[in-house]
């Protein structure tokens, strides 16, 4: 039955990778589904994830019709990965500032770990950095109370974030494809 295993909910908001991180989950042998990003909060209390992804998406979360989901989400008490369309919806969401970014960011970039923090625990061995898959025109310009920036790229100051007290993390990048270097 449905109800008797952990599963984690992905939130769709048009990324071209959903499928890639639902498909990434799995393989670490965990349920996960896709729902679109106007998933009622009753609906998902009823899927009793244990913990729930934001997906990116081409949209701006400051434009007048830019897709949104019930902040109610990120008040659950569950862990909560948004990436990047998805951090920026939680820091606008929880008050902080998204604005345009004067260079886009799109292709391969170095993100400099400034703390691991919760995140990057465990999965740092050597080095300080990542080789990641940035896209995106769009930044964090300004966090929202309790959290903390813990990356940045040459472009982006706030690329990865946390607030470990609510369980509430951030990717400017998609995680599917990067991989961990020592520093040189």
């Amino acid at each position: 039955m449905q109800g008797d295993f952990d599963k984690i909910l992905i939130v769709d908001f048009g990324s071209q990778y959903t499928q890639l991180i639902a498909r990434r989950v799995r393989e670490c042998q965990i349920y996960s589904e896709i729902h679109p990003f106007n998933i009622s909060f009753e609906k998902v209390k009823t899927l009793s994830p244990k913990g729930i992804i934001l997906s990116g998406g081409p949209a701006s979360v400051y434009e007048k019709n830019a897709p949104l989901c019930d902040p109610a989400l990120l008040r659950m008490g569950i862990p909560v990965l948004g990436i990047c369309y998805g951090m920026q919806l939680m820091g606008h969401l929880l008050g902080g500032e998204v604005t345009y970014s004067e260079k886009r960011e799109y292709g391969k970039a170095r993100l400099l770990v400034d703390r691991k923090g919760k995140l990057f625990q465990g999965i740092l061995p050597k080095g300080n950095h990542f080789d990641v898959w940035m896209s995106h025109g769009d930044q964090i310009k300004a966090l929202p109370s309790g959290f903390q920036t813990i990356a940045h790229s040459r472009n982006t100051s706030i690329a990865a974030i946390e607030d470990a007290s609510r369980k509430i993390y951030g990717l400017q990048f998609s995680p599917g494809g990067c991989s961990y270097t020592e520093r040189t």
